[in-house]
């Protein structure tokens, strides 16, 4: 079957939710107040497009191309990046809830997360290096093996993990929230 492309179009308040869409490839399209909750999202491509004040929460991105893509206040909760398609694998995350999503093994390289909701989300061994994360709840996130290098954490809140299991050189922190690399002491810190 034929891949059919959409380019340079908008797509708006559209409903796919609960729906499967397959074999398409959408190049510099805007998606805006679109419904993708449980849809099944699998063997598409997504080429710089942005999608604004949409819903994706417990989508299926198996084998998805999503390759340089701005998501603006959206709901991405319980997404699995990790079974997307790796290849030039690039997106950016502006005032979205990631709450419960998991990026095992990402490359995630200069990824800004601005004004996110990060609760609960698996970065074990994702590639952070100068990632941003901007006003960021890091709420139970889990960095295992993650690579931070450069990574700026200086206005997230609430991050907990070990700088030993991680690689974190020049990556930056707030004094208010080092406490959060130091929990495995078990220290009383006022």
């Amino acid at each position: 079957m034929d891949t059919l492309l959409h380019q340079g179009k908008t797509f708006e308040n559209i409903d796919y939710s609960e729906k499967k869409l397959a074999d398409l490839e959408f190049f510099n399209c805007d998606f805006v107040n679109c419904n993708f909750s449980k849809s099944d999202l699998g063997n598409n491509d997504f080429i710089d497009c942005n999608f604004k004040n949409c819903n994706f929460s417990l989508a299926t991105l198996r084998n998805t191309g999503l390759k340089n893509i701005k998501f603006t206040d959206c709901k991405l909760m319980g997404l699995d990046f990790s079974y997307s398609n790796a290849f030039l694998f690039s997106m950016n995350f502006q005032g979205c809830i990631l709450d419960y999503s998991t990026f095992l093994q990402r490359k995630l390289k200069k990824t800004n997360f601005f004004d996110c909701s990060l609760k609960d989300v698996d970065f074990s061994e994702a590639d952070l290096t100068q990632a941003v994360f901007k006003n960021c709840d890091l709420s139970n996130a889990t960095f295992v093996r993650s690579i931070l290098e450069k990574a700026d954490f200086r206005t997230a809140k609430n991050y907990s993990f070990d700088p030993e299991d991680n690689r974190v050189k020049n990556a930056k922190f707030s004094r208010l929230e080092l406490a959060g690399l130091l929990e495995k002491f078990n220290l009383d810190i006022e």
